[in-house]
């Protein structure tokens, strides 16, 4: 039966002691059933037979056995069952009940977890005694802790009265500075079950999270349970503070609920169920709430993510709807389109069949928008077409390796390989359009192209033919009074590259070097589309990659009227020791041997060499990074668009980025990002001797401003401050919802090293906006990056 991953949220807060309590434990069990042989002893160097119980060997300074009776052993005594090694001042053995009694500075050691105290009292193979006032470590976490006493029935049952654990150091007479205490802790590792009983969260000596009786799981399994709040701060909503019930349904079924309550708004309940059946996955959001105080009514939003399989045939179910035309201002955290004001509902069904000669995709696709206009007339947008439905076949013949685009035939015979695309759509728009939109209709489009691709080693040679038909039935009239027409469009194209290579040396070091020119020839004859419709076709973006295009359109209304030629070249630098690029150079510009009509602005284009295109990438020394781009108009001689960007990283913790972007005439803009020490000496560079839990203060964030508005648009800053066993965040974020609105969010984080994340999740907005950002603890807490 298929099993849903963990969910991405904190364990329960006892989980920590009871994993520190009974991974050694489990770990001594496990071993004592496999029998593992003890390491450096000359007559135990071999392994037990299968189901055979482990030797027990005793060395002290002073040893008095009787065969098969008993053993006192006094001074350095170590005995070692298994993987087991412990260690006291005095031991008792009895040989006929395998009773030991251990005093004085006891230790116990079982894959780098360890147990210490002044008694142990155990029956070896039967894994059953007590261990009074124990302190314990628990590798996997660096954490540590104490209990009065710790039980063992067996090796899959154990409980600690008076238990505690907290991952800062240990020192003399204080408290740390987190801590868990639990009166009683009862675990069942065969059920992976755990019972506390008065379980607390201190922080600096507060409660801040309490219950009187807890069930958890005892590994990283799911369980059902109370997860640690949500805390979150913004200037729309006021406080927010939600509390997640996790509901673990089956092993492919699981919930959460959060319900919440807002300082402005009021409360609501945020709600997540996932299902993994076999052949299907998918997952359910839905937001509610309820009368809005400052909206006046009620809010919601529902988001599905399906897909899965019948047969041979492949679907996936991807929707975003909400309740009103703000709800992505005043509720953007709960919004997860790329386009906020564009929520889409996508449906698609295909099936791909494999034969020796190609591929046939078969496919269907059902596309629907909602588009959040609202009331500010020069914030409206045109909204995209729909699809209802899109129908639609493509064939494609095997290649040797890949299929033209960027395909380089090395060493392949001369084939001829292409495709051909059927497809039917029915464009309509949205009931939020605007009203001036031109209404949809039908398209039924043709795509094919041939090609003889060539190469060898170190060239390739394609001459390509292609043709682009469509025929259209549309709802209402055009200009030209015409409800049908049709068009067929043909392209033939030459796209021929080189790659040279030599070595070489740069600034000292040996290199790699290359030379990569390329040229593409387009020759696509001009046919008028002033008057047909255009319902998914889009001008490229000008960049290395759409210059060596055929098409200066995406989609399929538009096709450019292109007789050109492309000519660039890119020469690389590569470390011959490390493999890495060091250095990048790159110009591209392209040639029209006559006039173009069919652009995006319905101008012709005459001049006859296009702007040109220029890259620069160099990473000369480990902590400098460098990477622009430019646009330059020749006949101006004024760049149109360049992006220039830097980072200095001197070490961990220390990065700091700028970038520069201009798009001449839309907007300009400047960005700092860093992640920077202020005061303190950094945890990573106290010795491992060191006891103070005392910490280092940290700033991160990243700032855009417009030049072009002279404002401030999308940031974010803030503080971090490590104390070692806890990291505390703080800051705030601003996003721009409108030419003259912005939400501002107030971030504030406590991290408990080794346990949970409670708070807002500032870690998620750093990481995400700061190039280069490190989590603080990341080499003292196993916990994710992105919790809670």
């Amino acid at each position: 039966m298929p099993r849903l991953s963990r969910p991405p949220h904190p364990a329960p807060l006892p989980t920590l002691i009871a994993l520190a309590l009974c991974a050694w434990g489990q770990a001594w069990a496990q071993q004592a059933e496999e029998g593992v042989p003890l390491r450096g002893s000359r007559t135990l160097s071999t392994a037990p037979k299968s189901g055979a119980k482990p030797a027990l060997a005793i060395s002290a300074a002073k040893l008095d056995a009787q065969a098969d009776q008993q053993a006192e052993a006094q001074g350095d005594v170590e005995l070692r069952y298994g993987e087991l090694l412990l260690n006291a001042d005095r031991l008792h053995y009895r040989v006929a009940d395998d009773f030991a009694r251990a005093e004085g500075h006891v230790r116990i050691s079982q894959n780098g977890n360890v147990f210490t105290g002044p008694l142990l009292q155990m029956y070896v193979s039967r894994f059953e005694g007590e261990f009074l006032t124990p302190n314990f470590f628990l590798k996997a976490t660096g954490g540590a802790g104490k209990a009065q006493v710790v039980k063992f029935q067996d090796s899959e049952h154990l409980s600690a009265t008076d238990a505690s654990y907290s991952s800062c150091p240990a020192v003399e007479n204080e408290e740390p500075a987190w801590q868990i205490t639990a009166k009683q802790l009862r675990m069942d590792l065969a059920a992976n079950e755990g019972q506390a009983e008065g379980a607390v969260l201190r922080f600096l000596g507060v409660p801040l999270l309490a219950a009187p009786s807890l069930s958890f799981p005892l590994s990283s399994a799911r369980k059902s349970g109370w997860l640690p709040p949500n805390i979150f701060l913004d200037n729309r909503s006021g406080l927010e503070l939600g509390v997640p019930y996790y509901w673990n349904i089956a092993p492919q079924r699981d919930a959460t609920f959060t319900p919440f309550v807002m300082s402005k708004r009021g409360v609501g309940l945020d709600s997540e169920f996932r299902y993994l059946e076999p052949g299907h996955a998918g997952r359910v959001n839905v937001d509610l709430l309820p009368g809005d105080r400052v909206f006046g009514q009620s809010r919601w939003s529902v988001k599905l993510n399906n897909d899965g399989h019948f047969g041979d045939w492949r679907y996936r179910l991807k929707s975003e709807r909400v309740s009103d035309d703000d709800y992505w201002k005043d509720l953007s955290r709960r919004v997860e389109s790329q386009t906020p004001r564009l929520m889409a509902t996508d449906l698609t069904l295909k099936r791909q069949k494999e034969l020796s000669w190609g591929v046939i995709d078969t496919y269907a696709r059902l596309q629907r928008w909602q588009t959040l206009q609202g009331t500010d007339a020069l914030a409206q947008f045109n909204s995209p077409y729909q699809r209802s439905p899109q129908l639609g076949v493509r064939v494609t013949t095997a290649a040797d390796e890949a299929v033209l685009d960027s395909f380089r035939p090395w060493g392949r015979k001369a084939r001829l390989e292409g495709s051909l695309e059927l497809e039917y759509n029915r464009f309509d728009l949205p009931g939020s359009a605007l009203a001036g939109q031109a209404p949809g209709g039908q398209r039924v489009h043709a795509l094919g192209h041939v090609a003889a691709p060539l190469g060898g080693e170190a060239w390739w040679f394609i001459p390509r033919l292609s043709f682009n038909a469509a025929a259209y039935d549309l709802d209402r009239a055009g200009s030209d009074g015409r409800t049908r027409m049709h068009r067929v469009i043909p392209t033939f194209s030459i796209d021929h590259g080189w790659v040279f290579e030599r070595d070489t040396r740069l600034f000292g070091r040996d290199m790699r070097q290359s030379l990569e020119p390329r040229v593409l020839y387009v020759n696509t004859p001009f046919r008028d589309q002033v008057n047909l419709p255009n319902f998914d076709s889009e001008k490229k973006d000008l960049n290395f990659d759409s210059i060596y295009t055929d098409n200066e359109f995406s989609g399929v209304d538009r096709v450019s009227d292109l007789h050109a030629i492309s000519v660039g070249a890119t020469s690389r630098w590569v470390s011959a020791a490390q493999g890495e690029e060091i250095l990048r150079l790159g110009a591209v510009q392209r040639f029209l041997f006559r006039d173009q009509f069919v652009t995006p602005d319905g101008q012709p284009v005459t001049q006859r060499f296009s702007d040109l295109l220029l890259s620069a990438a160099a990473h000369l020394d480990e902590k400098w990074w460098a990477d622009s781009t430019l646009e330059f108009n020749p006949e101006t001689n004024r760049s149109v668009r360049s992006v220039v960007r830097a980072r200095y990283s001197p070490g961990p913790f220390k990065t700091v980025s700028v970038a520069y972007r201009l798009a001449r005439g839309q907007s300009e803009q400047v960005e700092l990002a860093w992640q920077w020490p202020l005061y303190g000496q950094p945890i990573q560079q106290r010795g491992a001797d060191s006891k103070s839990c005392g910490g280092a203060w940290y700033s991160a964030g990243r700032v855009q401003y417009s030049m072009r508005d002279r404002r401030l648009t999308d940031s974010v800053a803030g503080f971090e401050y490590d104390a070692g066993c806890w990291v505390l965040r703080f800051g705030l974020e601003r996003l721009s919802t409108g030419r003259a609105e912005t939400n501002t969010r107030m971030m504030l984080q406590l991290e408990l090293v080794g346990l949970s994340q409670l708070g807002s999740n500032a870690l998620k907005v750093l990481k995400d906006n700061v190039p280069g950002y490190r989590r603080l603890s990341s080499d003292r807490s196993p916990s994710s990056d992105f919790l809670p």
